[in-house]
């Protein structure tokens, strides 16, 4: 039997009999989704809906739902056609169906609401027909549509839109994002290579930078040429940060980088390479016009800056040629440091070209250096002292305690030598500490004799030297007023204030304290004024020009009535001859010492010295009781006299 399909409600409207779709191949749902993968393949009315506005997405979810909805209506209209035909072939005049056999069909097909009527369903219901053996309609077959596929769709695609809206949102931002994050990395490597170039505080080229332009200009120098490199060291710049705190100082440096631009010569670079540290390079100069342009850039430093307050900067210098002291940037560098440290040591704003001594005398500073430390390390230094005699009757008043090292291979080596070595290479505290324990442990024998120890500049910056002095007196016990530190007036000129914050405690302890080599460096009435000094130590040069011109004298004469009016004792130290001492003693000095005394001698010899002295005086004294009473009377009138 022939069944065909009827109404525009049905599922296919081609015309095509339901036996044929009966007899077709079958196809699985994915196959049939395949089938229709492509626009074209579809109706002209679904096409026609994709052009109605729908977006890609929402117009492909709906064609897959509704093809996958059409198979399966499609899977039923065909197990129907089969089961009617099972039907038929069993009862061929089938005219009626009754409703126990449509639940039968129902179940077969699959289909919802099975129902069988002589007229056409004028619901929205499906049908088809049922033809007899003659090919007649003798009623229809209707049911309930389902187009599970359609409906989810129906539900999806608002939640697919928004899932798709964000996505296309987050999208969008991770692309503005991207392009922000590209901007700022393309920003991010221009600082970088403007850090790796430029120095952020001064301006000025950085270290690299500076450095691969002098290797530069090392390479294309000709045979002919010289160039000048120069390293630059403010002086004291601690102290600005002392003052006026980091900030400040960094303040300080971006002003000195605008000043050390606007300041260069043509041909010249200058950059910074450290904290307080420049470099200066200058194209084909000789080195008279390279320590020019140096000097210049001196000058121009050393006028005030004016950072909430006045601040006053020197800078030193070390100057090389190329290629005379070198064709590398090793060589350069290495001797410009020489020749800055030379600089350093001889006073602020100095300006040092480098010369072949300066490598030997970096060597051996080095060699000491080593040895210093190792004779500390193995007790190799000695204490020798220096009587100081009262200028009034010649009797020992106290010592002067002096270093002695006896080097192993280089004998007798000078304080003036290894002392300046301690202090560069930051060995002094010991050395100091070392010198004033043994001093202190020596006079101990001598209880009628105070001792004088010498105290480096060095000594003082370090606030721990005045629990070091502190701790030593309560270990042994020594007097305090038996103990007087002498210092130079260079300890002065540093940082006077916590200079004499540091003399203030110092005396709080009780110990005396003596201004070494008055006159001789940077005398400041106003520092004698306000610093707790005891005695004032006249220096050697003044005692040597008593031989040589009457103003010798009048010099000493003046220190002599400036400390006795400030209520210091004066000593005066170098004397050699007769002639010197009966000036002195007249001029008014307290105290003497010198070779005319005595020379620097072992703690042993000291021992001697003073058990002679003893021994003398108690001769002395038993001649004096065996004379007459008349003669006493005479000799003591003679000794008054004298």
């Amino acid at each position: 039997m022939l069944y065909a399909q009827a109404g525009a409600r049905t599922a296919g409207a081609t015309g095509e009999s339901t036996r044929g779709q009966a007899c077709g191949p079958r196809r699985t749902i994915a196959e049939s989704v395949a089938a229709v993968v492509t626009p074209t393949s579809l109706p002209p009315c679904r096409r026609g809906e994709r052009t109605a506005g729908r977006s890609e997405v929402d117009w492909a979810a709906r064609v897959l739902a509704r093809q996958a909805d059409d198979f399966l209506e499609a899977e039923h209209r065909q197990a129907l056609a089969g089961a009617v035909e099972a039907l038929q072939a069993v009862s061929p005049d089938l005219a009626q169906v009754e409703p126990k056999l449509i639940r039968v069909l129902e179940r077969a097909s699959g289909l919802k609401e099975l129902r069988f009527e002589t007229e056409p369903a004028g619901s929205a219901r499906q049908v088809q027909s049922m033809l007899d053996a003659k090919g007649r309609i003798v009623g229809w077959f209707s049911w309930e549509a389902e187009r599970p596929a359609t409906a989810m769709m129906n539900r999806l695609l608002p939640l697919a839109a928004s899932i798709a809206a964000g996505l296309i949102g987050f999208a969008a931002l991770a692309m503005w994002q991207l392009g922000r994050l590209g901007f700022q990395l393309a920003r991010s490597e221009q600082h970088a290579q403007k850090l790796e170039s430029q120095d952020t505080l001064t301006g000025l080229p950085s270290h690299n930078h500076f450095f691969e332009v002098l290797d530069r200009a090392l390479a294309r120098r000709q045979a002919d040429e010289t160039l000048a490199f120069a390293v630059l060291d403010l002086d004291g710049f601690d102290e600005v940060n002392d003052a006026l705190g980091y900030a400040g100082g960094d303040e300080v440096l971006g002003e000195m980088g605008k000043r050390l631009a606007h300041s260069l010569c043509a041909g010249a670079t200058i950059g910074r390479l450290g904290s307080d540290e420049f470099a200066l390079l200058i194209d084909d100069v000789d080195q008279d016009e390279a320590l020019a342009a140096a000097e210049a850039l001196g000058k121009s430093l050393a006028r005030p800056f004016w950072i909430n307050q006045v601040v006053q900067v020197s800078v030193s210098m070390g100057v090389t040629m190329a290629p005379r002291d070198g064709t590398t940037r090793d060589e350069l560098t290495r001797r410009a440091d020489l020749a800055l440290r030379t600089a350093k040591r001889r006073r602020r704003g100095s300006i040092v070209a480098f010369r072949g001594e300066m490598e030997a005398e970096f060597h051996e500073r080095r060699f000491l250096k080593r040895e210093v430390a190792r004779a500390l390390a193995t007790n190799a230094f000695d204490l020798h002292y220096q009587p100081i005699v009262s200028a009034e009757g010649g009797l020992m008043r106290g010592v002067e305690a002096l270093l002695r090292w006896d080097h192993a291979a280089r004998g007798f080596v000078p304080p003036s030598v290894f002392v300046p070595v301690a202090e560069q290479g930051g060995l002094i505290d010991e050395l100091g500490e070392f010198a004033l324990r043994r001093a202190i442990s020596d006079a101990a024998r001598w209880s009628d004799l105070y001792v004088s120890v010498n105290v480096s500049p060095v000594q003082m910056r370090n606030r721990a030297f005045i629990d070091v002095v502190s701790s030593i007196l309560n270990e042994t016990g020594f007097e305090p007023s038996r103990l007087v530190l002498e210092m130079t007036e260079s300890m002065l000129i540093d940082n006077p204030v916590e200079t004499t914050a540091r003399l203030k405690e110092l005396r709080a302890l009780g110990v005396r304290l003596a201004l070494d080599d008055f006159g001789s460096g940077y005398s400041s009435l106003s520092y004698l004024q306000k610093l707790p000094f005891d005695k004032l130590k006249i220096d050697r040069s003044f005692v040597w020009a008593l031989d040589q011109s009457a103003n010798g004298g009048v010099i000493v004469q003046a220190i002599v009535a400036l400390g006795r009016a400030l209520g210091m004792a004066v000593v005066v130290e170098g004397v050699e001859t007769e002639e010197q001492r009966v000036l002195l003693r007249l001029a008014g000095c307290n105290e003497m010492q010198g070779y005319l005394f005595a020379k620097p001698a072992p703690r042993d010899a000291i021992d001697r010295l003073l058990e002679h002295a003893r021994s003398s005086l108690r001769v002395a004294q038993k001649q004096i009781k065996s004379l007459p009473a008349r003669g006493g009377s005479t000799l003591r009138s003679a000794s008054a006299a004298s």
